[in-house]
């Protein structure tokens, strides 16, 4: 039986996969295990994007916390990253955001955090997990004055908003900034936050309507922001995935500026302000090949995990380091947040500008992106375990490492949160990379079988 949760919560199509009668069960079993162990009434606070069906599953889950006997107050649309600070800042046993973040308006996710605004270790989720699939012995059911009520938080968005400029507020004054809110949770924070700064804001991807949210706009489709930086003759553009947790940038002529750019640009600021702990940046498997020359060059020790900003951020905490993240665009400053936030990260993408009076353009330069492609093989989510165990698939994969000789590197990996295998190569020839990224997309499909797109939406 597949693990119920994956790399960033529990998702799905939204009343299909994620059901109404899950969401409940997850807030019972959540409920039992976050906050089994208080001496008083737990309390949960839950945030949402802007999806259709986030109402739905907002009204099950707080029934299975209330049905456990936790008290439940509710932030409205808001970040996760606010969502994670005000869980912890007011004392919250246990926070929930019901987002998909990047994917589209009808997928949805739950994930949990922790009272200290962490997401959850693997084991607890295996805890909570297991309270979903026990049917054998039933939950105790609290009755009467014990059970839970459902609250409301005030201003959960300008109490955010107000812990955003405690942590920086840089000067924006003749900056000229495109902003994409991906029609999802930074639409009502982040232009006015910047306009506030003194920045001269052109919002677009701002006007959530419950089924628009990703939809051409955001971190994963920059066409349009590039254009209209162009087109507004602006200083740069900056985009946010659905949950505000990850951020892009386009420079001014209206260049992608990626997640390793960003952590590049970061990172030496750091190590020259003396606040970089151990001069040690940490990224994953898909970081970049340039990041890694960056890093070697400006003498800052690169750290790698496996993909998901969950992981970036048990190697940063293990190892007492500050900075880390994902080449999407999850970024996490840790001395200001305790999981990616786009807006944060954008703050101090924009304080560097400032301070340094570059452009984006020459910011980004310390850093060469090496040609880098990535392809999807759709596979069954069934079938997605076996293909790296395919002796076949193994050796075709290392000729393909081969013929890099040397000079680039290949990465195979399941999504985990889509029915995909993701196929990266990387190298200084990106004609040679292409051809073998295509090659091996059409001996996975072929061997694991490919799915429709009607198919794919019910995996």
């Amino acid at each position: 039986m597949p693990r119920l949760f994956g790399t960033d919560g529990v998702r799905g199509i939204a009343n299909l996969e994620l059901t109404p009668e899950l969401a409940f069960l997850l807030g019972r079993a959540g409920a039992s295990v976050l906050a089994g162990e208080t001496s008083h009434r737990p309390r949960f606070l839950i945030a949402e994007d802007t999806r259709i069906s986030c109402s739905m599953l907002e009204s099950a889950l707080v029934a299975g916390l209330c049905s456990a006997g936790a008290d439940v107050a509710l932030c409205g649309v808001l970040p996760t990253p606010g969502l994670a600070y005000l869980t912890r800042e007011l004392g919250f046993d246990a926070g929930a955001m019901i987002s998909a973040s990047h994917n589209s308006f009808e997928f949805n996710g739950i994930k949990f955090f922790q009272g200290d605004g962490f997401k959850l270790p693997d084991l607890v989720e295996d805890r909570i997990e297991a309270h979903v699939n026990d049917t054998v012995e039933e939950t105790e059911r609290p009755v009467g004055h014990a059970l839970g009520r459902r609250l409301e938080l005030p201003d959960a968005a300008g109490r955010y908003e107000a812990h955003l400029r405690s942590a920086l507020s840089p000067s924006l004054t003749g900056l000229t900034l495109v902003v994409d809110c991906a029609n999802g949770a930074t639409s009502r924070i982040a232009p006015a936050l910047f306009r506030s700064l003194g920045a001269t804001v052109v919002a677009i991807g701002d006007a959530p309507d419950g089924i628009n949210i990703n939809e051409r706009c955001g971190s994963t489709h920059l066409a349009g922001l590039a254009a209209k930086v162009v087109e507004c003759r602006a200083d740069l553009g900056i985009a946010f995935d659905g949950d505000g947790d990850r951020m892009l940038a386009v420079d001014e002529a209206g260049a992608t500026v990626d997640g390793d750019q960003i952590l590049a640009i970061l990172s030496l600021e750091m190590k020259r302000r003396g606040t970089l702990a151990e001069d040690t940046l940490v990224g994953t498997v898909m970081s970049n090949l340039g990041l890694d020359r960056f890093a070697e060059r400006e003498g800052i020790r690169l750290l790698k995990t496996d993909v998901g900003d969950r992981y970036v951020l048990e190697r940063m905490q293990s190892g007492g380091f500050r900075i880390g993240g994902e080449q999407s665009g999850h970024v996490i400053l840790l001395d200001h947040a305790t999981t990616g936030d786009g807006i944060l990260s954008a703050l101090h993408v924009l304080s560097v500008l400032q301070s340094s009076g570059q452009p984006l353009s020459a910011a980004a330069s310390v850093m060469r992106v090496l040609p880098q492609v990535i392809r999807n093989a759709k596979v069954p989510n069934a079938q997605k375990h076996l293909v790296l165990e395919d002796p076949d698939l193994v050796r075709i994969c290392s000729e393909s490492e081969r013929k890099l000789d040397g000079q680039g590197r290949l990465l195979v990996r399941p999504s985990g949160t889509e029915p995909k295998i993701r196929v990266m190569l990387e190298g200084d020839d990106r004609e040679l990379i292409s051809d073998l990224a295509d090659m091996l997309v059409r001996e996975i499909e072929r061997r694991f079988g490919t799915i429709s797109e009607a198919a794919e939406r019910q995996e």
